[in-house]
C-alpha cells in the first residue's frame, strides 16, 4: 500500500512522521533508535505489536499501535487514504484512562446440565481437571457408571442466579440414583427447591437458556448436544475457567444522581428496562448495578437521563476526544464527506479486515473507530460527532445482536428527531446489521453522503455526562443549518418542559419535594412554584406524585434553556397567621378548607375560636388550644368497653340452654 506521509504531516504538525517499508525486520533498528528519545510512539501496524512491544520493554513513554493497512491502505481507494490515515493517527493518541476493575474467581466447581449421553462424555472429559458434578433433566433410560467417578443426580433447574464464581440453581425433582442401579439408572424419591451452588455451570440440556442474553453471562457455558464440536468448544473453556480473572467494571454509578424513585413512587425505570442481563435491579430510592453480571452493553449509561449510570470504556467525554481529534485530522488533511463507522471489535474488526483482504476495503471516507460496544454510544458522541463536522453516522451491528439493542434504536429516534428539525437532511445516522463483510463494502459506497456543516466546531469539554450533553447540543445548535430554538422530541427522551393545569394546582409543593434535579423549585418565603426548563430530565417522578394530577410531562428540547432564568409557573397569596401573622400556607387553601369544615364538622360548630385556628400557624395553634383547653374528644359518646373472652364466657353461660 501507499503511504502518503506528506497528507499525514499536514494534520499531524505536532508529530515526527516517518515512513518505512520493513521495520519490523530489516529496519528494525529505526524502530530501536526512535525508543531511545523517550518520546510517545504511535506505530501505524498492528500485526507485529507484540514484537515492537517486547523491542520496547518496560518504557515509560505510552507505545500505541493503529491499524492503517486494513482499514486505509488496502483499498481500491487506497491512493486518496491520506486524509483517513491522519485521521486514525490523531485518534489514536486521545488516550483513555484504565477502566476500574472487577475481580472473579472460580475453583473450578462445575455443574454439567444435560439429559444424555453428550452430557455424561462431556463430564468424563471434565473430569480430570474440574471438580464435576452431573445434573440429568428427566434422563431417559441411561447405563449406570461401574465406577462413580463424579457425582450423577437428576433434576430440573427452575431458577438461575450469579455469575462465574458464584452461581446458585434452585433444583425441582432433585433425587440422587439408587445405588443398586443394575442395567439403568433408577432414582431414590425426589424432592423440590434444593439449592446447588457451583463456579461454573455447563448447558448441554437443549432447553431454553437458564439466563436472559445467555451468551453474556461470565462463567455460564451453554451447547447444543446435536453439534458435537460446539459441545467441544464448550468443554474447552470450562477446562480454562479455573483461577483468578479480572474484567472492567464497565459502569460508574453515582447513586446520589439516580431518579427511580422517591417516597416508594417509581419516576424513572429506563435502566431497569434496557439491561439485558438483569444485572439493574430497584434498590430504595436508587437502583443498583451488579458489576459481577453486569457485560458492558452500555445501554444503561446511554439512556440514564441525570448520568447517574455512566460508561467508564471509556468515559463519555474520552470518546468524544477521540471523534475530535479524528474529524480535526481528517479536514486539515483536506478530507471531505466523512462518515463515520462506529464497531466494536469482537465482530466489527474481522468484517473490516475480511473486506480489506479479500475485497475493496473501506472507502477512503470512511472513518472507522472501534469502540467496547456500539449500544454504548449515546447521543452526547452523535452531537458531538456532527458539531465536529461528520456527514453521516453508521453504526456497525451483527446481523443476529447477542443482545436487545433496543436502547440504541431510542438514541438514534432521538439524534433523527433532533438532527431534522436543525436541518440536517438525510437519513443521517442508522445502523448496518450484517456479518458479510461484501455486503458492508456495498453499503458503504452506495451511500450519498450528506452536506457537513461549513464551520466544524472545535470545542473540547470535560466532566459528568450530563455536562458534555448539554455542552455538545449547544455546539451542535451554534453550526446548525436551521438552527431553531424548540423540537418536539419523542416519547421518553431526556429534555423536556412541563404542562401544569394551573387552576388545579394547590401550590402542595409534592413536587418539589420529589424532583431529583431541582427543575422544580419554590421560594421559602412564598407560596411559589418555579421551573428550570434545563435541568429537566423527564423522570416523571413529579407527573406520578401530584395529588391533583395536573402535571404532564411534555418531550421537548429548548435550546434558550441552557441560558434562561427559572420561571415562575405559579405565585400566590401566602396566608398570615391571624395571631401572629407568619407567612405559613397558600392564603386561597386555607380559605377554601376554612369554608369546607366550618359548621360540618364537630371540631368547627359554628365556634368562631375553633375555626379561627385553621387560620393559624402550627405553633400558634398549639399554644391557642392550650389555652383555650381544647378538649378534642369532649362531647363524644363514649364508646362501650371492647369485650373480653369472659364476657363472652359469661354470655353463654347466662343464655337458655337448648
Amino acid at each position: 500500500m501507499s503511504l502518503d506521509a506528506t497528507t499525514v504531516r499536514k494534520a499531524c504538525i505536532s508529530a515526527d512522521i516517518s515512513t518505512f517499508r520493513h521495520l519490523c525486520r530489516a529496519e528494525t533498528e529505526q524502530f530501536r533508535a526512535a525508543l531511545q528519545d523517550g518520546a510517545a510512539i504511535t506505530v501505524g501496524c498492528t500485526q507485529e505489536a507484540p514484537r515492537f512491544s517486547e523491542l520496547a520493554g518496560e518504557r515509560e513513554a505510552p507505545l500505541d499501535y493503529v491499524n492503517i493497512r486494513e482499514t486505509a491502505g488496502w483499498s481500491s481507494e487506497g491512493a486518496q487514504a491520506g486524509p483517513k490515515m491522519a485521521a486514525l493517527f490523531a485518534a489514536a493518541a486521545e488516550r483513555a484512562p484504565d477502566p476500574p476493575l472487577v475481580h472473579l474467581s472460580s475453583e473450578g466447581v462445575i455443574l454439567v446440565y444435560g439429559r444424555d449421553e453428550s452430557a455424561i462424555e462431556a463430564s468424563k472429559l471434565l473430569a480430570d481437571q474440574l471438580d464435576v458434578t452431573l445434573l440429568l433433566d428427566k434422563p431417559g433410560e441411561l447405563t449406570p457408571p461401574s465406577v462413580t467417578v463424579f457425582p450423577v443426580v437428576k433434576g430440573t433447574i427452575r431458577n438461575a442466579a450469579g455469575h462465574l464464581g458464584a452461581f446458585e440453581l434452585t433444583v425441582d425433582d432433585y433425587a440422587h440414583p439408587l445405588p443398586s442401579s443394575r442395567d439403568i439408572l433408577v432414582f431414590e424419591p425426589s424432592r423440590n427447591g434444593a439449592i446447588s451452588r457451583c463456579d461454573l455451570v455447563l448447558d448441554l440440556s437443549g432447553n431454553p437458556p437458564l439466563f436472559p442474553a445467555h451468551d453474556l453471562r461470565d462463567g455460564y457455558l451453554r451447547a447444543d448436544p446435536k453439534d458435537p464440536a460446539s459441545v467441544l468448544r464448550a468443554i474447552l473453556k470450562a477446562r480454562d475457567l479455573v483461577g483468578s480473572f479480572e474484567k472492567p467494571r464497565y459502569i460508574n454509578f453515582t447513586a446520589d444522581l439516580c431518579a427511580h424513585s422517591r417516597s416508594n413512587i417509581v419516576g424513572c425505570h429506563r435502566c431497569l428496562d434496557l439491561c439485558p442481563t438483569g444485572a439493574i435491579t430497584p434498590n430504595g430510592d436508587h437502583v443498583a448495578i451488579d458489576a459481577d453480571i453486569c457485560a458492558g452493553c452500555g445501554q444503561c449509561a446511554t439512556a440514564c437521563p441525570t448520568g447517574a449510570a455512566a460508561y467508564a470504556l471509556p468515559p463519555a467525554d474520552v470518546l468524544i476526544h477521540k471523534l475530535r481529534a479524528m474529524l480535526a485530522a481528517y479536514h486539515q488533511a483536506g478530507g471531505t464527506d466523512a462518515v463515520l463507522l462506529l464497531h466494536d471489535g469482537d465482530h466489527g474488526t474481522p468484517l473490516i479486515e475480511a473486506l480489506a483482504r479479500h475485497g475493496d476495503g473501506l472507502p477512503a471516507n470512511v472513518l472507522p473507530l472501534a469502540v467496547n460496544e456500539v449500544t454504548q454510544i449515546g447521543f452526547e458522541s452523535i452531537a458531538a460527532a456532527f458539531a465536529y463536522g461528520a456527514s453521516n453516522l453508521r453504526l456497525l451491528l451483527r446481523a443476529r445482536p447477542r443482545h436487545e439493542t433496543g436502547g440504541l434504536a431510542k438514541t438514534i429516534a432521538l439524534a433523527e428527531a433532533i438532527l431534522g428539525g436543525l436541518g440536517f437532511n438525510g437519513e443521517r445516522v442508522s445502523t448496518i446489521e450484517t456479518d458479510d463483510p461484501d455486503q458492508l463494502g456495498a453499503t458503504l459506497r452506495a451511500m450519498t453522503p450528506a452536506p457537513a456543516v461549513q464551520q466544524p466546531a472545535t470545542f473540547r469539554t470535560v466532566g459528568r455526562k450530563r455536562d458534555v450533553l448539554h455542552f455538545a447540543l449547544q455546539e451542535l445548535h451554534r453550526v446548525a443549518p436551521v438552527p431553531v430554538d424548540i423540537i418536539a422530541l419523542p416519547t421518553g427522551a431526556p429534555f423536556g418542559s412541563l404542562n401544569i393545569k394551573l387552576d388545579g394546582c394547590t401550590l402542595c409543593l409534592s413536587c418539589v419535594s420529589v424532583c431529583p434535579t431541582g427543575a422544580l423549585s419554590d421560594d421559602p418565603d412564598r407560596p411559589m412554584l418555579r421551573f428550570a426548563e434545563d435541568a429537566c430530565v423527564q423522570c416523571g417522578l413529579c407527573e406520578a406524585t401530584c395529588p391533583e394530577k395536573v402535571i404532564e410531562l411534555v418531550p421537548q428540547i429548548d435550546f434558550r434553556a441552557a441560558t434562561a432564568l427559572t420561571r415562575t409557573i405559579k405565585e400566590e397569596e401566602p396566608a398570615l397567621c391571624v395571631r401572629c401573622h407568619k407567612p405559613f400556607g397558600v392564603k386561597s387553601t386555607i380559605d377554601r378548607v376554612a369554608a369546607k369544615l366550618e359548621g360540618r364538622h364537630w371540631m368547627y360548630p359554628n365556634a368562631h375560636k375553633r375555626a379561627e385556628a385553621i387560620r393559624m400557624c402550627a405553633d400558634c395553634r398549639v399554644i391557642a388550644m392550650s389555652e383555650e383547653g381544647f378538649d378534642p374528644f369532649a362531647g363524644i359518646p363514649e364508646r362501650p368497653a371492647p369485650r373480653t373472652t369472659d364476657d363472652y364466657l359469661r354470655a353463654r353461660d347466662q343464655s337458655p340452654k337448648n
